[in-house]
């Protein structure tokens, strides 16, 4: 099929478009937006669910939308493969709107049980006439009612018992050549537990103890993956005698693992700091709603700028900017945007980050390198460039992990799986689906 451009929107919407708009749910058709700005890199999911698209639509509208949106984007690559091979000239290229007519429909009939059949046959329908993609409804029509016919026969038959790596990735939604390399790097059943975990609606998974300072309505937010790299930074000061000890969260927005330094380490002068004005903003207020981080410092900087002042920190937390590929539950659109050269920017960005970072270490002080990535370019091979030229040595994690079991902040069971199999060579490695969290990577540095 000729890919086929859109109706400008200047010229208004056709005869059929008109009357399609009325026949889309409000939630269907916000989905349907989100989905096209956030494929043209218009937006994060996120921030467009909460965003104008999604103003004045009821609660439950809300959550379909939100289900759409974040369901399409996890599912996508299995959609694509399966709607590829149900088409006329299989793997013909389609206008977008039309993809994400389809999209949308094949995900409500695979995946949404609650969803009656019809109404995501007749509504991806229309989605493409308020498109201004009449021509292709009757093409929509067809290969979703092969969607409904093929997924009946697969109940029946059941899935298919072998798979490659490349094959499971696909079903389940991921880059093969991103699974590929986690299946190198951490094995096949990792892989495929990562892959699976990335597909499902993220959740805390209990590793912590209540705190209801910590865990309130706006804390709650924060994964348990940035909350034990948080914690263990807090675990990880060093005795300070005689002053206050002095404290940087050097990538500090949103401000979350800012919140456990500040209830963790009472009496510390913190410095919270970050590249954007606009995320240290947001930041600041969210600060400001806990008395106990009312006396935390911000300050809009680049964590490689080094030479600010003379100030030497006992305590850096660098959770640096990076791929994100230990959180693709949270964020889904990462999958289709990553490229395997990502990589190796992020990480002469994040060296950068980190020689800068030690350099306003105190003798005696501690540094606490960490990603949410999953690729070791991000994570063992920065510490191994950075720590060698700047005279620091490696702090073990175990007894770290040991002393938040000691001080309730970590259940004595979840602290023996982590010690057990999260800690690789003294290093912190969560991995999603085995661990039950995102996948994120910590060292602690320690300069003599």
């Amino acid at each position: 099929m000729r890919k086929v451009r859109a109706r400008p929107a200047s010229a208004g919407p056709t005869a059929g478009a008109a009357q399609a708009i009325a026949r889309v749910s409000p939630a269907r058709a916000a989905a349907f937006e989100i989905l096209r700005l956030a494929g043209e890199g218009k937006g994060h999911s996120d921030e467009l669910l909460h965003g104008a698209r999604a103003v004045g639509l009821s609660a439950e509208d809300r959550n379909l939308a939100t289900a759409l949106v974040m369901g399409v984007l996890r599912w996508q690559i299995a959609l694509d493969a399966r709607i590829g091979g149900l088409l006329a000239r299989p793997g013909q290229r389609l206008a977008e709107a039309v993809a994400i007519a389809l999209r949308m429909g094949a995900f409500q009939l695979l995946h949404m049980d609650r969803i009656p059949d019809h109404a995501a046959l007749s509504e991806s329908v229309e989605m493409c006439r308020v498109a201004g993609e009449e021509h292709a409804a009757g093409m929509v029509n067809a290969v979703l009612r092969k969607v409904v016919a093929a997924r009946d026969a697969l109940r029946k038959e059941g899935a298919p018992e072998l798979e490659s790596v490349g094959e499971f990735a696909v079903r389940l939604g991921h880059p093969a050549w991103l699974v590929e390399r986690w299946a190198g790097a951490y094995g096949r059943e990792a892989a495929l537990a990562i892959c699976e975990y990335g597909q499902r609606e993220p959740d805390r998974c209990g590793v912590f103890e209540v705190n209801a300072e910590l865990d309130g309505d706006d804390a709650v937010q924060m994964d348990d993956g940035s909350r034990l790299v948080a914690e263990i930074a807090a675990s990880a000061m060093p005795s300070v005698e005689g002053r206050a000890a002095r404290v940087w969260d050097c990538c500090a927005a949103p401000g979350g693992k800012t919140l456990v330094l500040a209830k963790r380490l009472e009496g510390a002068k913190i410095l919270a700091s970050d590249v954007s004005a606009r995320r240290m903003a947001q930041m600041t207020g969210r600060l400001r709603r806990y008395a106990f981080a009312a006396d935390v410092r911000t300050k809009v900087m680049g964590a490689a700028e080094a030479s600010v002042d003379g100030t030497k920190f006992d305590l850096i937390l660098c959770d640096v900017p990076c791929s994100g590929t230990g959180t693709l539950a949270r964020n889904p659109e990462i999958r289709h945007r990553l490229k395997p050269e990502e990589f190796a920017r992020q990480a002469t960005r994040q060296c950068a980050i980190l020689r800068g970072a030690l350099k306003r270490l105190a003798p005696g002080g501690r540094l606490v390198y960490a990603t949410c990535s999953l690729e070791a370019e991000e994570n063992e091979r920065v510490v191994e460039e950075v720590a060698g030229e700047a005279g620091v040595r490696r702090v073990a994690v175990g007894p770290l992990l040991a002393k938040l079991v000691e001080g309730g902040v970590l259940r004595e069971e979840v602290g023996a799986m982590l010690i057990d199999s999260a800690v690789r060579d003294g290093a912190l490695r969560t991995l999603p689906g085995v661990h039950g969290c995102d996948g994120f990577f910590g060292v602690v540095l320690e300069r003599g």
